[in-house]
Parts: C-alpha cells; structure tokens; sequence
C-alpha cells in the first residue's frame, strides 16, 4: 500500500481521469520503491508534475532526493520547480541528461513513447550500471497503445532505421491494429500497431532479452506499468515480492481492455458531438447572413418576377436544406 501520510488524488485534474499519470498507479510504484530502499530518482517525462509531486512528499519522509527531466516542462512542473528546492528540473532531452547526470536508485521512464527512444534510454542506463548495479526501472505505457505501437513528439529526431509509417493526429482503437476513423488521436502515432522495433514494451523485452539476469514484471492497469530489475540486486527479492500478485493479473487485464475501450469510445462521441455543434454553429451563421442580405433578396424578388410569382430558390429553400 502506499506509505501512510501521502494524499494520492487521481481525479484531481482530466490528465488522471483519463489514468493518463501514473499517479494511478501509486499503490504498486511506491511500494517498490520503499522494498529497494530508494532514496534518490529520477523521473523522465515529467510533463505537468502529478507524479513529481507525489514522489518529492515521499523523498520528504525519507530524506531522498527526486529529479525530473524534460526539454519542454509544462507551466505547473515549472511552479513546482521553483516552489521546492528539493526538486531538481532537467531541461534536457532524455538522452542527453541519462549520458551525464549521476544515476539514481531508481529511474521512472513515461516520455517519448517509442521504441528507439526507450531502447537508448535504457541502453545508457544499462551501459553505465551493469548488472546488480541497475537501478530499479518504472516505465509507463507498455499496454496498449503504446506497447506495441510507437508515438512519436517529433518524428525528424528519430534515425530512418527505427522510425515507422506514422499518421499525423491518427485515431488509434482497441483491437484495431491499423489506424481507425474514431478513437484516441496521438500527435505521431505509428500506421501499424506491432511488428519488430515498435511500440514500449518491445523495447522493453529487447532490453531484457540481453541478460538473463534481468527481470520484467507487468502491472495491467492504467496503460500498463513495467518494472525491470536485476535479479542479483540485494533488493530484488523485496520487489519481487510485491509485485508477485500484480504481474500480469488477467484480472486486470480485463478490467484495463474494457476501461480503453470505453475511453476510446467516448472520445469519439465527444468528438463527434463537438463537429455537430460546430456544423449547427455555422449554419445559424449562414442564415442570419443569408436573411441580412440585400443581395438575396434582390435576387429572390428578380427570380419571383421572371417566374411569374415562384422563386427558383427562396429563403426556406435554403433553411430545409442547411437543416437536412
């Protein structure tokens, strides 16, 4: 369970409606992290601060110390940034800040969600702390969509070799493993969902697949949360444990399908009940301009005349058929 004291609020704001941060997940990370003996982590792809705040009222209690990186932090990890003085705020690409910063006892990767960028970030990790040295390692998204299907924040910063068929904005579907006309749209999202060198967990296997030493647990809930650690590490026994009765619970597995589906779902009702408002919106435009018009009525009384007393089209012409 979480360590008593902290406040976990996921409905505080759409980003943990939607279980979009992993502040949902709380219940299962922080545990993790009080069975390795964390004192120090860095989180990558901190984006608005939810879980960054969450984590330095834990390092509070613990006299820890937590830093965030992220090139393009949103306005409330700045504020909260200048508000805590424990809290370190990295304005850097993942890369670049993962080759020179002391690593930490644990390392949370939620950024870019694609298959290059998490297989560098966890090669410059692996490199420089091999082994029983590893830090624990959290990554968010391994579910779907992103597990198996890459997202990109800007595709022209991905080597040709790893970037996949992208479509901008595409609307992506559970059990759709191409791009759907309805659903949750991505900024890059990958044309195809699968296959070799796409999508977070892929890159996560990979990384695990190169020594059998490595361990991989995954939680199902939430957009699915993976846990890596070394098997050799004195602490591993400790997270094993808790993570036993999560790892790929087919409990939760149900729940999390069911829970996308109705979210992809409602996006698209939203979405389409957004372009009816719109499309009624413009079309009291049109008419209020349409009955303004002295050049309308020109033209109806000029038509009304050459018909002999029937227009060829007539104010309510226009509105039957704006209205069909």
């Amino acid at each position: 369970m979480a360590r008593s004291g902290l406040r976990i609020d996921p409905l505080a704001n759409d980003e943990g409606r939607l279980g979009v941060s992993l502040v949902n997940l709380a219940e299962v990370l922080l545990p993790c992290l009080d069975a390795a003996g964390v004192r120090s982590i860095v989180e990558v792809g901190a984006y608005a601060g939810d879980l960054t705040e969450l984590l330095l009222d834990r390092a509070s209690g613990t006299g820890g110390r937590v830093a965030a990186i992220d090139p393009e932090p949103q306005k409330e990890l700045e504020a909260l940034a200048a508000a805590r003085s424990d809290l370190e705020l990295i304005r850097a690409t993942s890369h670049k800040a993962l080759e020179e910063i002391e690593l930490p006892d644990a390392v949370v990767i939620d950024g870019d969600h694609n298959y290059f960028t998490v297989s560098e970030e966890l090669r410059l990790i692996g490199d420089r702390a091999p082994g029983a040295e590893l830090p624990l390692l959290l990554l968010h998204d391994v579910g779907w969509p992103h597990g198996r299907r890459d997202d990109y924040f800007a595709p022209r910063l991905i080597p040709d070799e790893f970037l996949q068929p992208t479509v901008q904005w595409g609307c992506v579907f559970p059990g759709d493993p191409g791009i759907h006309e309805e659903g949750l749209p991505y900024r890059w999202p990958a044309a195809r969902e699968g296959g070799p060198r796409n999508g977070v967990l892929t890159a996560v296997e990979d990384f695990v697949a190169k020594d059998d030493g490595l361990r991989l647990a995954v939680v199902p809930a939430f957009f699915g949360l993976g846990v890596v650690w070394h098997s050799d590490a004195p602490w591993a026994g400790a997270v094993a444990n808790v993570l036993e009765p999560w790892d790929r619970n087919p409990l939760l597995e149900r729940l999390e399908a069911n829970r996308v589906r109705h979210l992809a779902s409602a996006r698209y009702l939203v979405v389409r009940a957004d372009f009816e408002a719109e499309r009624e919106h413009r079309k009291d435009i049109l008419l209020t301009r349409m009955e303004a018009s002295r050049s309308f009525a020109l033209a109806e009384r000029i038509s009304r005349i050459a018909q002999r007393g029937q227009p060829v089209v007539t104010r309510e012409d226009v509105r039957r058929a704006l209205s069909g």
